[in-house]
């Protein structure tokens, strides 16, 4: 059972945090009198081709030789399918590090080359034409790749974070479960306890995700791939409200990799509900400028509009809408952060046309939860809230405890005046995470105030 090998590892976290190791929220430093003779660093070529090997980050400068390197190869070796799929996996793994979307034609071109030199046993390929589709948002298409490149290599466990991130993404968390546990039986290295972890998470396990991460920095073996586990546990913390935890994750994932702009983007998360907002634009501003990610400009936006700042917000919302055109050009599906913006800062008559075409080609429960936010504010409420249950019903697989949703429930059903839901909701809501939003815990705190206490007497007689 999850819960009992939550159990073992942190067992296991507490024995190792005694020597001196990266683990859970304790950063502890190894003791200067017992010096560690460390392995020659690889040269970062080959270093970005292992970490792409071991299904984990990849530093960006070792990426950025190692396509180098490749490009090179190819040049005098233009029929070699497996460099061609290697070189197609590289450009998106930098397109994914960077958001710059115009690298997804390059490692398309170069999956497709690899196809075409060598059309049948060529996992290779096949994976990393799965990852693009994920790194893309297309799921459907991230399943089906997946899916044939495990009919070629039944039991290459590389393949099973692909298929588990695209069938989360399609609402399959049943599926999703099934891959994980053939997962966990073909290999048990750090990028499955990470993987493993985002599984535990949808399922609102989050003492299991958190151990599962803390494994995974600690067992990481280079800076890069240890950084993205501390950016991930941040992000747990920040979800469950624990701003000081959240931080130090986000920090020391930030000192490992310091290209790791998610990290910083999530620092400044943390500022801004710290309510230390010079510092949060500040590092929205560095996050955003070395890595444009469209939901970067929405935060920072946001954050503005909480300041009053209304034309800063402004700028952030127009490069938003930039950023999301400059991806759709490289194949990136950005309509599900549209929506979002759209829905309470733009059009919602727009983000309930966008997110119902999202909804019908992946129903994911992001999805569910953004159309049922977009149809309450377009003012179909009863539509609405049908959307809202699958997003926060374990029934529907909402299983994740998530205050932005619980919050979009409770705002629904207050205009439903299905009053008792509504406090019950907005209470979760701050009860999860009282900072969850620059704009929304506010008005999340107000909602309350105006439905006041529940009456003693208890529903008045119809």
């Amino acid at each position: 059972m999850p819960r009992s090998r939550s159990r073992r590892r942190w067992a296991l976290i507490a024995s190792l945090a005694a020597g001196g190791l990266v683990v859970g929220g304790v950063l502890v430093g190894l003791p200067a009198e017992a010096p560690v003779r460390s392995a020659p660093v690889p040269a970062p070529g080959p270093q970005a081709r292992a970490a792409l090997a071991a299904g984990a980050p990849a530093a960006l400068p070792d990426l950025t030789v190692l396509i180098g390197e490749q490009e090179a190869y190819l040049r005098a070796h233009p029929k070699d399918a497996r460099s061609w799929a290697l070189l197609g996996t590289a450009y998106v793994e930098q397109g994914r590090r960077t958001a710059e979307a115009a690298l997804y034609p390059k490692a398309e071109s170069a999956l497709r080359r690899s196809l075409k030199s060598t059309p049948k046993r060529n996992p290779d390929a096949l994976d990393g034409l799965a990852a693009l589709a994920n790194a893309r948002r297309d799921f459907r298409a991230a399943k089906g790749y997946a899916e044939a490149a495990l009919k070629e290599r039944p039991k290459h466990w590389r393949t099973y974070p692909l298929l588990i991130e695209a069938l989360t993404g399609l609402g399959d968390h049943k599926g999703a479960g099934r891959a994980l546990d053939r997962l966990t039986e073909l290999h048990s290295g750090p990028a499955v306890r990470a993987r493993a972890a985002a599984v535990y998470r949808d399922r609102g396990w989050r003492e299991d995700a958190q151990a599962a991460l803390a494994d995974a920095a600690a067992a990481a073996g280079a800076p890069a791939e240890r950084a993205a586990y501390l950016q991930g546990a941040g992000e747990l913390a920040w979800e469950r409200g624990d701003l000081q935890d959240a931080l130090r994750h986000f920090r020391a994932a930030a000192r490992t990799d310091p290209d790791l702009r998610a990290a910083q983007a999530g620092q400044a998360r943390v500022l801004a509900a710290l309510g230390r907002s010079s510092e949060a634009l500040s590092a929205y501003r560095v996050a955003l400028t070395r890595q444009p990610e469209p939901q970067y400009a929405l935060e920072l936006g946001e954050l503005y509009e909480s300041l009053g700042l209304r034309d800063a917000a402004r700028v952030e919302y127009d490069l938003l809408r930039a950023l999301v055109r400059q991806h759709a050009a490289g194949g990136v599906d950005g309509n599900l952060t549209l929506g979002r913006f759209e829905a309470d800062h733009g059009d919602p008559a727009t983000a309930v046309r966008l997110l119902r075409a999202e909804w019908r080609r992946q129903p994911g429960i992001e999805v569910a939860d953004a159309l049922g936010w977009a149809l309450h504010r377009a003012g179909a409420d009863k539509e609405a809230l049908r959307f809202a249950a699958i997003a926060t019903d374990k029934a529907h697989g909402g299983g994740v405890r998530s205050a932005p949703y619980a919050y979009h429930r409770g705002m629904i059903e207050r205009a439903l005046k299905q009053y008792g839901p509504a406090r019950r909701h907005l209470q979760e809501a701050l009860r999860i995470n009282p900072y969850f939003s620059v704009v929304h815990a506010p008005a999340a705190r107000a909602a309350l105030r105006a439905l006041g206490e529940p009456s003693e007497d208890g529903p008045p007689e119809r």
